[in-house]
């Protein structure tokens, strides 16, 4: 059952804005993949991000070449009720994971009236919007009063919000700044040879240290070697996704493969 502050915003939820088609303005046939994000102290899923897909499977650059200025709300819409549904049936929430979704803050219009779909969606399939997480790419060009209005908005709902890509995009800790979502994803460009590279690590534990001040939690992404795994825990990133775990698995619930835990691994290291 959705909250009560989560069925009244959808009941007063009554406005349309223009080219509001619920996903039909955009014709391609799209699927969702499924990856996970761990807790590496918990040894559990912490999410699953949907991902988009061709029909056939295809990698998201195939369905992203179709999106336009024109259809990119439909779009956008269309990915929510895919993700959410498809998370639903695979039962994704009975584990107690959240569904972390992609959106674009540009084709959001108007936050209390474009929400509304969703909210229904959920609410249709029984999914519960406190277990749903929003990311939103750094790498766009966003006016910051409309963003930190959707976040404002996604934060009243329930909703969790979180900075994907972060380190990778315009703005930066400009950004985080003026808005505290719940999560700042580090963009695997960061994340990459963090353990060997003394410039990349400095800069994650930087972003760690002021994340823990100021109350955002950081979830590191792109993770593909023991090394970089081991680095990361060891500066207290507990959140982490990337191939070392597994892969984005087809309208799957991928099984995460767990790494030796840091104290053991280290141990071999010393004793070869």
């Amino acid at each position: 059952m959705q909250p009560d502050h989560v069925r009244e915003a959808f009941d007063m939820a009554t406005a349309s804005c223009e080219g509001c088609r619920s996903g039909d303005g955009f014709s391609v046939p799209l699927r969702m993949a499924f990856q996970p994000i761990v807790d590496v102290s918990r040894r559990a899923v912490f999410a699953y991000e949907a991902l988009v897909r061709g029909q056939a499977g295809e990698g998201a650059a195939a369905v992203l070449a179709e999106v336009t200025p024109e259809n990119r709300y439909a779009f956008d819409q269309k990915c929510r009720v895919a993700a959410i549904t498809k998370a639903a049936e695979l039962g994704l929430a009975d584990e107690g994971a959240f569904v972390s979704i992609n959106f674009l803050p540009n084709a959001v219009y108007e936050p209390d009236v474009c929400i509304k779909l969703t909210l229904a969606t959920a609410r249709k399939v029984g999914f519960p919007t406190r277990q749903i997480i929003f990311e939103f790419t750094e790498d766009e060009q966003i006016d910051s009063a409309h963003l930190g209005g959707i976040i404002a908005t996604y934060k009243r709902l329930g909703f969790k919000t979180a900075i994907d890509d972060f380190g990778a995009g315009y703005s930066g800790l400009n950004l985080l700044a003026k808005f505290q979502p719940d999560i700042v994803k580090l963009d695997m460009g960061l994340i990459r040879n963090v353990d060997t590279d003394r410039i990349r690590r400095a800069l994650v534990a930087g972003v760690v240290r002021i994340c823990r001040d100021i109350g955002v939690e950081v979830l590191a992404e792109g993770i593909e070697t023991m090394g970089e795994y081991l680095a990361l825990t060891d500066m207290g990133i507990d959140l982490q996704q990337g191939y070392l775990f597994a892969r984005p698995a087809l309208e799957q619930l991928a099984t995460p493969v767990w790494p030796q835990s840091p104290s053991l691994a280290s141990a071999n290291v010393a004793a070869a």
